[in-house]
Order: C-alpha cells, then structure tokens, then sequence
C-alpha cells in the first residue's frame, strides 16, 4: 500500500494517561524508597534526594556548595579516584542542586551496582571537602560569577528573583565575595546536618528485581557513621519587594533583557492546571501570542516566553525575553498588550483546542521512560499530591472554558502588581 501524503494522518484523542506507580519500602533508619521496576536494559537511575538545610543569610552558599562538593573527595577517596572508579563500571555520577532540594544521582549497569553503591555510601557519609578543593572551587567559582554578571539576561533573571522572593534561597543572587564565607568547617557541619538517612527520599527505577531493590536498601538501610547534627529544613517566609521596578543600564548594550512577572501558586493549588493552559496561550510553546507578536509580527527578538515555577514555598509566573534595546519600551507596551488582550477577549475555541493538544501531547511524549515516570512521581510528592492530580489535569486541560480562563486572567494577571526588570537601555 503506497502512502498518500496529500492526506494527513487521522487525528486521535488522548483520553487518559498511563502512569507507572512506585512500590515504597520504609528503612529502619527513616529513609524512604520508592521503586520504578519496569524497562529491557539493565540499567537502573537511582537519585538520593535531600530537603535543603534553612537559608542563613550570612552563609549563603553552604547548601550549593555542600552538594556540589560531595564528590571532591571522602576520607578514603580523592576525586580522581571517585571518578576513575565510577568510570571503570561505565556508570555516571552527577550531583544537582535545586532551590528546594539537592541530589545525588548515580546510573549503573544493574550487574555492577555492587562496586558503585559503596562509591556513593562513601560520598553520603564520609565527605572531607578537601580545603585544596574548596580553595579551586571559590576561584572558579568567583570567575564564572563575573563572566556571568556580563550578562544582561542573568542580572534580570537575578534582580527579578530578589524582588519576587527577598531573603530567601529563591532570590538569592551570589556575589563575589559570598564565596569568602565558605569554610571548611561549616561544610562538615552542614553536611553532617543535611545529608543524613531521615531527610532522605530514595527514588530507584530501572529494571528491578527482589536482589537489587534488597541489596540498594541494605546498602543505605542502618547508620550512615558518624553522629549527625539536628538539622532544619523549615525555610524563612517569602517576602516581596515594596519596588516594582527595577531598571540597571548597560550605555553601550545592543540589547535589553525584560523580565517582568508576580508572585503566584505552584502546583498544589486548584487552580495551577488551569493556569498552565492560560500561560501557553500567552507565551508557553512556539505557536503562543507572544511569539506570535514580538518576534514573527514586529522582529523585535528572537525569542521570547513566559513561565510558571512551581516551588515548596511559592512560585511565579514570568515573562522573559531579551529584545532591541531600541525597542525595549514598545516590547513592553506589546507585552502588556497581550496580557490586557486576555482579560477583555475570549480566546477563540481554534487556538485553545490547540493549545489543548499541544499540552496533551507534550505529557504523553514526556512519559518516553521508566525515568520518566520516576520524574512525574517526583512532581506529585515533593508537592504532597497523589496520582489523581494528573487525571484533574487532563481533565482540565481537555474541558477548561475560554470563559473560565478570562476569569483566571483577571484574577492573576494584574499589571499593578507586576514587577518588571530591564537590564541594558530602556
């Protein structure tokens, strides 16, 4: 049968959404387990996952920098030796650091995980952060942060998150000389508090049977040495900015970064569904009104987007773009005329039902693996949800009114209470 292409493929429906359901295994230390068994390769992605200690103002990198050291060396092995010996079972080690969490992830053939779990034992319970380390760290560290701060984007992004969260771990903005505070001692004791069996949630998927879910939980299951120190993982109340408006100019910029947005939900409120299929509309895939008008209809970018962040504590709904500085103001003036546009006017039921598929479609491809799956869990728990938030998604998505979404607009979107960064000319 030859394929006619004059004819376009029949379009289906997605009428719910599969998804894998973790078995938990609580140890006897207070760590919890949740396993993903499912995939034909033996490979299994196990993430050990950490609530960061309480922001303290006067020592604002600890959390970044604890996590980012963990693999610079332990009381038996340097760094070189942790790499070479993770490497030489073709695994791969990273650790990450999030505003609410840190993670240390480790992917293993499951036949060698006997080699590579005592690797990150040893990381997880007996880190040094070698002061030869710390000291490169700093330097490195003070160097990207100036090459950075060249960037008009980055300062936006940096003064827009200090006006929306204060002082916190959100609107923290490192400078040069924050990285003087970093001691050797404040690492240990911090990493004695934080990384320890009961603030630790364990998310293993992969190919999984009874002999490698046993021998990961008898791994980390019983004391993880040395005492640890009472920890706090309770974080300072977010406080907005009294200023609005925040404006740093760069004379001889070619462009402007614009970063404007609120404070507003994350994901554990009702509302949020709702709210992400109104935010694609605006500016959330390539075929938004933002898009559609700042960069396509008036050139005045290559891009641009807007966001919602969905945090522990808070969240966000943000704009982003960096345009012409000559045309910074009327980029402005178009953005806000996007955001009225959807508080007067309807969205006509041609451009929400694709945005509607898009939304659909962009969950079901992101379910490609067990990973995957993990991930989307992940999403639920951090935010004390269950699995039905993803069928009331859907059905948000699928049944949410044009009515309902100008309600929503009118509701979040007022332009009074928006902050606005422009770094370069205005």
């Amino acid at each position: 049968m030859i394929l006619n292409r004059k004819i376009a493929p029949e379009f289906k429906g997605i009428d719910n959404i599969e998804l894998l359901h973790p078995e938990k295994r609580q140890l006897t230390n207070g760590c919890q387990m949740f396993s993903f068994k499912s995939g034909d390769q033996d490979l299994v992605r196990i993430e050990w996952i950490f609530a960061n200690e309480r922001f303290n103002s006067a020592k604002p990198l600890l959390n970044a920098t604890v996590n980012t050291m963990l693999t610079d060396g332990t009381g038996t092995l340097t760094a070189a030796e942790i790499a070479d010996k993770v490497d030489f079972y073709g695994a791969f080690l990273q650790v990450d650091y999030g505003y609410d969490h840190s993670t240390v992830t480790l992917f293993s053939l499951t036949k060698h995980l006997k080699h590579t779990l005592p690797v990150v034992k040893d990381i997880l319970t007996n880190s040094i952060f070698p002061e030869k380390e710390l000291d490169t760290y700093i330097r490195n560290q003070q160097q990207k942060l100036q090459v950075s701060l060249q960037k008009n984007d980055v300062v936006a992004r940096r003064l827009f998150n200090k006006a929306l969260f204060g002082n916190t771990l959100y609107g923290l903005g490192a400078n040069p000389d924050d990285y003087k505070t970093l001691k050797q001692d404040d690492l240990l004791q911090h990493f004695r508090q934080m990384y320890q069996p009961q603030n630790c949630i364990l998310i293993v998927a992969g190919k999984l049977d009874a002999d490698v879910t046993n021998l990961i939980s008898a791994t980390f299951d019983g004391d993880w040495g040395a005492e640890k120190l009472q920890n706090d993982t309770t974080q300072p109340e977010v406080l907005p900015a009294a200023e609005h408006f925040y404006y740093e100019e760069k004379p001889e910029a070619l462009q402007s970064a614009i970063r404007m947005g609120i404070p507003s939900i994350n994901r554990s409120h009702k509302n949020f569904p709702a709210l992400q299929v109104l935010n694609t509309v605006l500016g959330g895939y390539f075929g938004s009104r933002l898009m559609a008008n700042i960069r396509e209809d008036k050139g005045y970018t290559y891009g641009i987007g807007s966001g919602l962040s969905s945090l522990k504590n808070g969240g966000a709904w943000f704009i982003a773009t960096e345009v012409g500085a000559d045309v910074c103001k009327a980029a402005i003036s178009e953005i806000e005329k996007e955001l009225n546009n959807l508080k007067t006017n309807l969205i006509p039921t041609e451009e929400l039902n694709l945005v509607r598929n898009y939304l659909l479609g962009s969950l079901l491809g992101s379910l490609e693996n067990v990973f995957s799956h993990a991930d989307k869990f992940k999403n639920l728990y951090f935010a004390g949800l269950d699995y039905s938030y993803y069928d009331n998604y859907v059905h948000i998505v699928k049944t949410v009114l044009p009515k309902e979404l100008n309600e929503l607009a009118n509701q979040y979107l007022n332009l009074d209470s928006f902050y606005k960064v422009v770094v370069g000319k205005y």
